[in-house]
């Protein structure tokens, strides 16, 4: 038999396995002799009810807050973030919920962590399903300006309220996004910066979406190169953690918050 050091989801447990398959081999026991087997402890972290409970309602609140953010940025009509682009650009041709394709998206990116061996939380799945959801929720009670001022009000009101909802749910520790850890993951399997593997993966998201029909702008830029330092500032407030603390912590998110990009999703 098996014996597990942590028990704190069997969900958890069966994504160790599968994680592991790539580096050991087929994960199926009967093909190895008895192994002792421990969870990793951020796995552990982000799933033992003990941590997930209390830190539940600033998560929640967050993704919320964040695809609210998405849905204001995507009604100025100025540019989104790469990920949204993309996302916009689809939807355009399938006629699907801008959300609705951000989940349906995320799916896939999050099988992607198999093989590079990531590790996700209550807070990964939970962004998949929220953020998505706000944003379908949010985007059809909003209007949709045309005067210059009034547009660019809403797209840096939209950047302010997806890094506020970032650091509510990057302050959790619950998990990152599905596209976060696709990068954290190509960081780690194969040695790229986070800066290398962050603009390969949202530069390919972003020039497929513009084809596609997702809408680049002014927004764009400023979401790329605003976001992360507002990221820093709400996480400051509701983490409370120094930069030096952070980078000691998890300097994957670290440096994400340094390099342009998307921070959080």
């Amino acid at each position: 038999m098996v014996s597990w050091a942590a028990e704190p989801c069997l969900a958890a447990a069966v994504w160790t396995c599968l994680a592991a398959a790539p580096r050991r081999g087929s994960c199926l026991l009967w093909h190895h002799p008895p192994v002792q087997r421990t969870l990793p402890p951020a796995l552990v972290d982000r799933w033992a009810p003990r941590r997930v409970i209390p830190r539940l309602p600033g998560l929640v609140v967050g993704l919320i807050v964040f695809g609210a953010g998405i849905a204001l940025m995507a009604a100025a009509g100025m540019g989104l973030g790469p990920w949204e682009v993309l996302h916009q650009g689809i939807a355009r041709h399938t006629g699907v919920a801008m959300g609705t394709v951000s989940i349906l998206v995320g799916i896939p990116i999050l099988l992607l962590w198999v093989p590079l061996g990531e590790y996700p939380g209550i807070g990964t799945i939970l962004n998949v399903a929220l953020i998505g959801t706000a944003t379908n929720v949010v985007l059809p009670a909003l209007p949709q300006p045309t005067d210059l001022p009034t547009q660019t009000a809403m797209m840096v009101a939209g950047v302010l309220t997806i890094g506020l909802g970032s650091g509510l749910y990057l302050g959790a520790r619950l998990g990152p996004g599905p596209r976060d850890g696709l990068m954290t993951g190509i960081h780690a399997r194969y040695g790229w910066s986070i800066r290398r593997a962050r603009t390969a993966v949202e530069v390919s998201a972003l020039v497929v979406g513009f084809v596609l029909g997702g809408t680049v702008g002014i927004g764009t830029l400023v979401f790329a190169f605003g976001i992360g330092p507002i990221v820093q500032v709400f996480l400051r407030v509701f983490d409370r953690e120094s930069p030096a603390a952070l980078r000691r912590r998890d300097p994957d998110l670290a440096e994400e918050l340094a390099a342009p990009g998307t921070v959080g999703e």
